[in-house]
């Protein structure tokens, strides 16, 4: 369970910005979209279950989920390097303040993993990491695992504490950590157990999804579980009947060729061994969808290829969604809407912020312009958070609550009238001063 998230120095992020997923003790309200967890050292015990991100475009809002993704690249892929001069990739600083002094970028998480409560925080140039330090709380008090800070002046990494509790220093594997590479990701790679619920956070419970359409979102993973009639397929099926697209079944069938490309082969007399060896490439082609709709006349089933956009994308989507409700895993998603209508993107919402259905704890982080989901029965107000620009190009993290809406107030005119700020600003359209002058009558002759 992902408890905060701060970055600074980053892409569009200046200064510190931190995402905090502490639910209001004020709010009473939807008390389904939170989580009731009572943590030793921590006032309150009521966590989110979800956050959206408003903003105008290019305001940050998914630079904030790119930026917790490359803190997870960072732990996967670090102790891969064996050159201490190899650039650390993840590494992006704020670029609109050339010639100043170089400043670390910096990461820190707070989350849950095994029922013990972790901080984690790390600071680095594209050269070298600067600090590196884990906390952990299984009890009310703060036990720093390890710290690493690095001295320009003495050249080397100072390490601490002297005898941590709960932990067991390993002087050697400190000096073999290389100063591009995390001591977290070194030490899993040398086989410490005590790390590994921390790293497997990173790894496992962070799930990033891209709606855009990529290989990173293919229908692969809802496929197999419909092919291999996996637990997960009735749950599949009965996720596509309720989402109101006349679909009835699903099922996986061989891949098929273009319909231009099998239009062109009936045409042309082929040989029976051209026949076979057709047969044979096409047994190789991956195995498509293939749903049944209700039709006038009855059951039909469709090709992949002429399902809409939308129909596509909930299928690819409802595998992945059942196994992170299942998993209880922290989702990040940006622009959440992408070919789904509001409806149906509310009711997978739903079925995040359900007692029932989501019994695990899972979370979402999502981006979205979609001001209908600014709705008091949909979204609790805590679960509102905006990024913006100021006149110097850095972006900055901010929740509504802020702002103190007063109950009853409609999010949505607030917020489409910029009262929350986190909205373009053109005040002459987007043909300023470009827009086109009135013709001049011409003179009579």
């Amino acid at each position: 369970m992902l408890l905060q998230f701060s970055v600074s120095n980053y892409r569009c992020f200046r200064t510190l910005q931190t995402l905090n997923l502490q639910a209001s003790g004020q709010d009473k309200s939807l008390p389904d979209n939170v989580i009731e967890r009572k943590l030793p050292g921590v006032d309150g015990k009521r966590w989110l279950k979800g956050v959206a991100l408003y903003g105008a475009n290019a305001s940050g809002k998914s630079t904030l989920l790119d930026a917790l993704r490359a803190f997870q690249q960072l732990v996967q892929q670090s102790a891969q390097r064996t050159d201490p001069k190899e650039p650390i990739p993840q590494v992006e600083p704020f670029g609109l303040c050339p010639g100043q002094p170089e400043v670390p970028t910096a990461f820190a998480v707070a989350f849950v993993t095994q029922g013990v409560r972790y901080e984690y925080r790390v600071a680095a140039t594209r050269e070298r990491i600067w600090h590196e330090s884990l906390r952990a709380f299984p009890k009310t008090k703060e036990q720093l695992w390890f710290l690493r800070e690095w001295s320009p002046d003495t050249g080397s990494y100072a390490w601490s504490p002297e005898r941590p509790s709960g932990f067991k220093r390993d002087p050697q594997l400190e000096s073999y950590t290389l100063p591009n590479v995390l001591f977290l990701s070194k030490a899993i790679a040398s086989n410490r157990p005590d790390l590994e619920p921390v790293f497997r956070f990173f790894t496992d419970q962070l799930v990033f999804r891209d709606l855009s359409g990529g290989r990173d979102f293919a229908p692969d993973f809802t496929l197999r579980h419909v092919a291999e009639r996996t637990a997960m397929y009735p749950r599949i099926v009965e996720l596509l009947r309720h989402a109101d697209l006349g679909v009835l079944d699903a099922r996986a069938v061989e891949g098929s060729f273009s319909p231009d490309f099998e239009h062109a082969a009936k045409l042309i007399a082929l040989s029976s061994s051209q026949r076979a060896t057709l047969e044979q490439l096409r047994k190789k082609l991956p195995r498509q969808p293939e749903l049944t709709h209700r039709g006038s006349a009855g059951e039909v089933a469709l090709p992949w290829s002429v399902e809409s956009a939308g129909t596509q994308r909930f299928f690819a989507l409802a595998g992945p969604w059942l196994d992170i409700l299942r998993n209880g895993s922290t989702v990040c998603i940006d622009e959440l809407e992408t070919s789904l209508h509001p409806l149906m993107l509310r009711a997978l919402l739903e079925l995040m912020f359900s007692a029932s259905e989501n019994p695990n704890g899972a979370q979402i982080l999502f981006t979205t312009h979609n001001p209908l989901l600014l709705d008091a029965t949909l979204l609790r107000r805590d679960q509102v958070w905006f990024t913006d620009k100021d006149e110097h190009g850095a972006a900055h993290l901010y929740p509504l609550t802020d702002y103190q809406p007063r109950k009853g107030e409609s999010l949505v005119r607030g917020y489409l009238s910029g009262r929350y700020g986190a909205v373009p600003f053109l005040p002459e359209g987007l043909l300023g001063t470009f827009a086109m002058p009135p013709a001049k009558a011409k003179p009579h002759a």
